[in-house]
């Protein structure tokens, strides 16, 4: 049960340490030890050969992956082939997420979630529900024939669910006044998104509690010059985070060094919004009767609208470092620290230190992922994505 990581640059969470090795025992961090230090009786040694030890990363936005949509198979086998095709992009948490779905759909999505969290599925975390209180308008993929208003059974789907964080992501400006903040007290994480609201409407919601943003640019009303919309106040808050799909496609480069450069540290977070496609040997899928294809690394209809992401988060952390202009460590905590927090688990995950859960990854070099620990256990990845 116990393991002596050894030979290894240990990336801790806020500066990396030379020649380090790191006990884990059982699904939990141990120790940090010098450099030769001994393995206890009965230890099992993995040498890194001189690699990167880092937090593992943290995804709060993964519709699918490995050819398994969560739509489609909402169930906790389901959660766990998603889970394992991420894996070896350096996900070692992640939530499953439910794109707008019918009633029957999203009560099985959260009865699975509490399964997968209850039976041990490695790396699930909780559950986003992305929807169905979105705006038509800005619905993007999303079935605008599948969104419908908030109500009593709403709520009590999103405030029951006990077994890890909720996250929901909603158009403020379809939920009756208050509806934020009765969520927040709940217990509920709130973002804003797929919506049209005003500047002055997006501001009341973060009064009330409003989290974040998601995919910030994506389905939200832009900045302009007289009305700052969405986006506007998304940028302009201090207290609240945005979730970036860091691709080179959903976002510009130059928007995405906007929105860093705008936001406090910690405030910008890595998403994957990954779909089937990711980790499987498939160029296609179908999402609510429309085909979807991967074309020159967009996953887009037969109207062109994006639809998901083709993306990793490895990638994701090597893109923002190479076109974000922010350090690769730097980086490396919009994927696993500051998603932590915004989960409320920051002192469990996202650094690497004695009583933390041992979930980590092993980068070479060029930042591949080599191997990955989640809660412990071990597994060789050898991803070169």
């Amino acid at each position: 049960m116990r393991q002596l990581l050894t030979n290894c640059r240990v990336f801790d969470g806020e500066r990396v340490h030379k020649n380090r090795s790191v006990a884990v025992n059982g699904r939990h961090i141990a120790e940090i030890l010098p450099a030769g230090a001994q393995g206890e009786n009965g230890e099992t040694v993995v040498d890194l050969g001189g690699n990167l030890l880092a937090p593992g990363l943290i995804d709060l936005q993964v519709n699918g992956g490995g050819g398994v949509l969560f739509n489609d198979t909402p169930t906790a086998a389901g959660i766990a082939a998603i889970g394992d095709a991420h894996r070896a992009q350096g996900t070692t948490g992640f939530l499953p997420t439910l794109i707008s779905d019918g009633e029957a759909v999203t009560k099985q999505a959260v009865a699975a979630a509490s399964e997968a969290m209850a039976s041990g599925v490695p790396g699930v975390l909780g559950i986003h529900l992305e929807g169905p209180h979105l705006n038509a308008e800005y619905c993007g993929i999303h079935d605008a024939a599948r969104l419908r208003p908030f109500d009593a059974t709403a709520f009590e789907t999103l405030s029951q669910f006990d077994a890890g964080p909720m996250l929901t992501t909603l158009a403020p400006e379809t939920v009756p006044p208050g509806t934020v903040r009765r969520l927040v007290d709940a217990g509920v994480i709130v973002f804003g998104g797929h919506t049209g609201a005003t500047y002055e409407q997006t501001l009341r919601a973060l009064d009330e509690g409003l989290h974040g943003f998601t995919h910030l640019y994506n389905a939200m009303t832009p900045l302009t010059s007289r009305e700052p919309g969405t986006v506007g106040a998304a940028l302009d808050d201090d207290n609240s985070v945005v979730g970036i799909i860091a691709d080179g496609l959903h976002v510009h480069p130059a928007s995405l060094r906007l929105a860093i450069a705008s936001k406090p540290a910690g405030k910008v977070l890595l998403v994957s919004d990954a779909m089937p496609s990711l980790g499987a040997d498939r160029e296609e899928f179908t999402l609510f009767g429309q085909t979807i294809r991967v074309q020159g690394g967009r996953l887009v209809n037969a109207a062109g609208t994006l639809a998901g992401a083709q993306l990793g988060m490895i990638e994701a952390v090597r893109n923002v470092a190479r076109f974000g202009g922010v350090d690769i460590y730097e980086a490396l905590r919009m994927a696993s620290a500051y998603p932590a927090r915004v989960l409320g688990l920051k002192d469990q995950l996202g650094a690497i230190r004695p009583g933390y859960r041992a979930s980590l990854i092993e980068l070479d070099d060029a930042f591949n992922v080599v191997r990955s620990w989640i809660d412990g256990d071990m597994r060789v990845t050898g991803s070169r994505a």
